[in-house]
């Protein structure tokens, strides 16, 4: 596979970091159509987010010391209107890499009108050629092909829900772990109604409804998770991950979850003084049992 790589310098504490960015895709993207959106930086939740991504990409950290067999996808939440890429995107990657993790942050197309006719299909469309990009990139890194998994948080979390339990075309899409942080995973009321102003513009059919009630859809096929949540979240209640972790252990597969009693919704990467700290730590251990 040809991929287009730019190598780019970024300062993460305590050294300077090398990074791989690779375009998604050659030439134009499926579903894409011409538009005039330019993508910018600005503040949102008291983070860097980007909005009007158009043009996705994947980002890769190599690993430092022992190098792990497993690589991990990041997919930054935002609610599909915007993407939390340095708080729950290079941060993660960052510490993940510190572990021998082969890390990489996808900054996936958002879900605009004015970028497609079918704009529910963007994120979902670069996720998958994410996890098929990334196994390619194997021998350049150094990690197994076969240990190859996503983590998303909050819109991310849904997204990495999706490819972790729809069906895909190619097999090969399918990631081989998940690691969902206060992830979405029903389709409630509230939730179909998000979707429908932010990911469908325009009400879902009776088919979409159904395939999106994504813990519906788990079977023993769908990989093993570890979920991260806390219960005082108010955004996206922590039910979204106990369903999704019963409906994992119905099936017979494993799941690992941490549940804080404080930490809001998009605690990222953690905060000593509520505990959620501990998940990255926690997580990167687990990544390397898969």
């Amino acid at each position: 596979m040809k991929t287009w790589l730019t190598v780019v310098l970024t300062v993460v504490s305590p050294a300077l970091w090398a990074q791989d960015e690779i375009l998604l895709w050659e030439g134009q993207a499926p579903f894409a159509r011409p538009n005039d959106l330019e993508e910018t930086v600005e503040q949102a939740w008291g983070v860097q987010c980007v909005v009007n991504v158009t043009i996705p990409t994947l980002t890769v950290y190599p690993p430092l010391g022992p190098l792990a067999a497993q690589a991990v996808i990041i997919f930054p939440g935002g609610g599909y209107e915007k993407e939390s890429f340095q708080w729950e995107g290079h941060e993660i990657a960052a510490v993940l890499a510190s572990h021998g993790i082969t890390a990489a942050v996808l900054k996936y197309r958002l879900p605009l009108k004015a970028a497609s006719d079918q704009p529910h299909l963007l994120p979902e469309t670069d996720a998958r050629r994410s996890v098929i990009l990334m196994r390619s990139l194997a021998d350049n890194y150094g990690f197994d092909a076969g240990r190859v998994g996503v983590m998303g948080f909050s819109a991310g979390g849904h997204l990495a829900t999706v490819v972790s339990v729809l069906g895909p075309d190619d097999e090969q899409e399918r990631p081989d772990f998940s690691l969902l942080l206060y992830p979405v995973t029903t389709l409630g009321d509230e939730n179909r109604k998000w979707l429908e102003e932010t990911l469908f513009h325009r009400p879902m059919t009776p088919v979409e409804q159904d395939r999106y009630s994504l813990v519906d859809h788990v079977t023993s096929a769908t990989p093993p998770a570890f979920l991260a949540h806390s219960y005082d979240d108010d955004v996206v209640p922590i039910a979204e991950s106990q369903v999704y972790a019963e409906a994992l252990l119905s099936a017979g597969q494993e799941v690992e979850v941490h549940f804080f009693s404080r930490g809001g919704h998009g605690f990222g990467p953690g905060r000593p003084e509520d505990g959620t700290g501990q998940w990255l730590e926690l997580a990167a251990d687990w990544i390397t049992r898969q």
